[in-house]
């Protein structure tokens, strides 16, 4: 083939290279935007009927036609944020422990594990849930505690619920169980990828290992970390079966940590197979729509604070 048509050939794969990159593109963002766009239509003659309401009222009646978000909301934001303070400090420990201090021999195992664990089907953390801890946590942490509190105290208000294991609290527990090797698996990838000589430079010059990784590691990958607890707190967010099994499944606002309530998600996935009016169908599909608005809330904040670690 002579020297002109080598180029030709040449021209013609890159500009079908970029046109497969471009229709990639392409084909996300429609898929993106008729994902909005159906949420959007589905859910509004529940936002036409009940306007803002929807978003500050907490009353769920089937019966009576009556829907509002608030009590799922709440219930998302609760645990979700629960999981993570739960969650971020083990994660962050177990990812400092096996690049700064397990033996070589042991980090790889362990790390393997903590893959492993990141990999488990969420419904099989939500029957370990139902089955094994709640039970537990009701016999030796719930009744024994609120035994001890005094009626009428702000402790008692706020650990009061029934005694059954199903309430915030545990849900967010096994939230914090799901996220945390995902959590753990990537700040370790990410402490690893600080250059060998910035961690031998810190301990160069008379830095303890506390020093070390506060003062250098992390700073050094702060972009980073603000990625994976964003990515967290999005998974956390928009968990269902997990939570489903173990949350209580209660619609009201909840009063307290071992009170039962209800997800966004857990509320879609017991609800719609046997919503069977107009209004009620509109009324989950418009709490899809705010469970977007809310993980698209998460995703621009991360932006919003790596675009500021830049500058």
């Amino acid at each position: 083939m002579s020297l002109g048509g080598v180029r030709s050939a040449s021209r013609w794969g890159e500009y079908l290279f970029r046109a497969a990159c471009f229709s990639a593109a392409t084909l996300l963002l429609a898929a993106l935007a008729g994902l909005v766009i159906s949420l959007a239509v589905g859910g509004w003659p529940a936002l036409k009927a009940f306007g803002w309401r929807f978003l500050v009222t907490a009353e769920w009646n089937p019966v009576t036609d009556l829907y509002g978000a608030a009590g799922p909301v709440v219930g998302t934001l609760a645990t979700g944020f629960l999981a993570l303070a739960m969650a971020l400090p083990l994660a962050i420990g177990v990812a400092v422990f096996l690049t700064e201090f397990c033996p070589r021999r042991l980090a790889q195992p362990i790390a393997v594990a903590v893959e492993l664990l990141a990999g488990i089907p969420s419904i099989v953390y939500g029957m370990w849930g139902l089955f094994v801890f709640a039970p537990w946590f009701a016999a030796h942490v719930q009744a024994p505690l609120v035994a001890q509190l005094n009626e009428g105290s702000l402790a008692a208000r706020l650990f009061a619920g029934v005694p059954n294991g199903a309430n915030i609290f545990t849900a967010s527990v096994i939230l914090a169980v799901m996220i945390l090797p995902y959590m753990a698996a990537v700040f370790r990838e990410l402490f690893l990828s600080v250059p060998a000589q910035v961690r031998e430079a810190a301990y160069g010059l008379g830095s303890t290992a506390f020093e070390a990784v506060t003062k250098v590691i992390i700073p050094y990958v702060r972009r980073g970390v603000v990625g994976v607890v964003m990515l967290g707190l999005g998974r956390a967010l928009g968990e269902t079966m997990a939570v489903t099994f173990i949350i209580g499944n209660a619609h009201g606002l909840p009063s307290s940590l071992f009170g039962a309530g209800s997800t966004i998600a857990s509320t879609i996935a017991n609800e719609f197979t046997e919503a069977t009016g107009e209004l009620h169908t509109a009324s989950l599909i418009a709490l899809g729509l705010v469970l977007f608005v809310i993980t698209f809330a998460v995703l621009a904040i991360a932006r919003a604070l790596l675009a500021s670690e830049r500058h």
